[in-house]
């Protein structure tokens, strides 16, 4: 017998594979999910196949499995890549991703030791999953997905139904016809980087409190909003919600110190107050209040993580950051505000083959440092400045 269906989570299931991930007649889909997760995976599935997908390969993860590696397997386990997870990453290309977000245990991991925690990743398979978007041959999405846990991490208690709300808003799940409230979302966003792109802007200077950081902009890259296209032309959004506008800097043309103004959960533990100190375009210190260890960790397995590689742009519009909510989940608390991420660049900022100026890495972690105390300059390369944001309201012409 049929197990209920829940039309909220169709609905939503619909939205990430109709609009999100734009799933193409003929494709596979490779969906990437938790145990706990399962519901909306079953609802993902469904909604694939309606959308004419010719098979739906899901890969469960559980991370009290990844917790037993990282405690009490050898050195070795922590960077172990599988030969068939190696031919399945390889097997997506040219077909559809979906994964799923939303930590159900967001501090799982925080009393183990932050070096391994950081170390703990496949990078072979992650750089895979980085030339597919630089070759663009994948349409792929993330959404998340509200449990008791993740609810808890938020509110104090597990108030699922209260987070389901929040998702529907931040996703426009809650408009009569969200396709077409996210159409005009995204031209929104569209106009905003071209706005930028016109510009010629050299730089972007952050100012706010334990914040002075410039940060050179790539020549040969635009600012663009999260509608990408493949090679084939397919679009999709990558990200559900998305509040951004975005570009890859130059990684080698950064310089000062920059705080982070919100929580970032990264792999199993949560990093609070983070301060990185930036010469020549390299992350030279990491501090924080808690959870220093596991950027150290993850900076370490990888020398061109210490380089930046996404500049992001959100005012105080954005749905996500209208909540008031700390999401402890980087998909949500990225388009809360401004954000700055070290490792991997944006290979959809060039029109064509990425130049040296972007950076290559296994790694891509975005940190958040907007806020109404930010303020965020342009410099054009005769160093006039142009206002960008101010107390979080956008200064520039939609």
């Amino acid at each position: 017998m049929a197990a209920d269906v829940d039309p909220r989570l169709e609905r939503y299931a619909e939205l990430a594979v109709r609009v999100g991930a734009n799933v193409q007649p003929g494709q596979t889909v490779f969906l990437v999910t938790q145990v706990e997760h399962a519901p909306l995976a079953r609802a993902l599935t469904r909604a694939s196949y309606a959308a004419g997908a010719s098979y739906v390969d899901v890969h469960y993860r559980d991370y009290h499995v990844r917790r037993a590696m990282i405690e009490l397997g050898p050195d070795e386990a922590l960077t172990h890549e599988p030969g068939w997870m190696t031919t399945w990453a390889r097997a997506s290309e040219g077909n559809a991703q979906i994964a799923t977000a939303g930590d159900p245990e967001p501090d799982l991991l925080s009393d183990l030791d932050g070096e391994r925690v950081g170390r703990a990743r496949m990078a072979g398979i992650q750089e895979i999953s980085r030339q597919q978007l630089v070759d663009r041959s994948v349409n792929w999405t993330i959404v998340a997905y509200p449990t008791e846990g993740w609810a808890g991490q938020v509110f104090g208690e597990p108030d699922v139904e209260r987070l389901w709300q929040a998702v529907a808003s931040c996703t426009r799940l809650d408009a009569d016809d969200p396709g077409a409230v996210w159409r005009e979302h995204m031209q929104r966003l569209e106009r905003r980087a071209a706005t930028l792109n016109a510009l010629g802007l050299d730089a972007l200077h952050y100012r706010g409190p334990g914040t002075d950081l410039r940060v050179g902009l790539n020549a040969n890259a635009k600012f663009l909003s999260a509608l990408f296209r493949t090679r084939d032309g397919v679009e999709f959004v990558p990200n559900m919600p998305t509040e951004e506008i975005f570009t890859t800097p130059d990684w080698r043309r950064a310089e000062g110190t920059v705080r982070s103004t919100r929580p970032l959960a990264l792999n199993g533990e949560v990093v609070e107050g983070l301060r990185l100190v930036v010469r020549d375009g390299r992350i030279v210190e990491v501090d924080a209040d808690r959870g220093a260890g596991v950027v150290r960790g993850q900076m370490d397995s990888d020398e061109q993580a210490h380089y930046f590689g996404e500049l992001a742009i959100v005012d105080g519009t954005s749905r996500v950051g209208r909540t008031g909510l700390t999401f402890f989940d980087t998909l949500y608390d990225e388009n809360a505000t401004c954000h700055i991420a070290y490792g991997f660049g944006i290979p959809e900022a060039f029109d064509g083959e990425p130049g040296e100026g972007m950076n290559s890495s296994t790694v891509h972690t975005d940190f958040m440092v907007g806020g109404p105390e930010l303020e965020l300059d342009g410099v054009t390369k005769d160093g006039t400045v142009v206002p960008i944001l101010r107390e979080d309201v956008w200064q520039l012409a939609e």
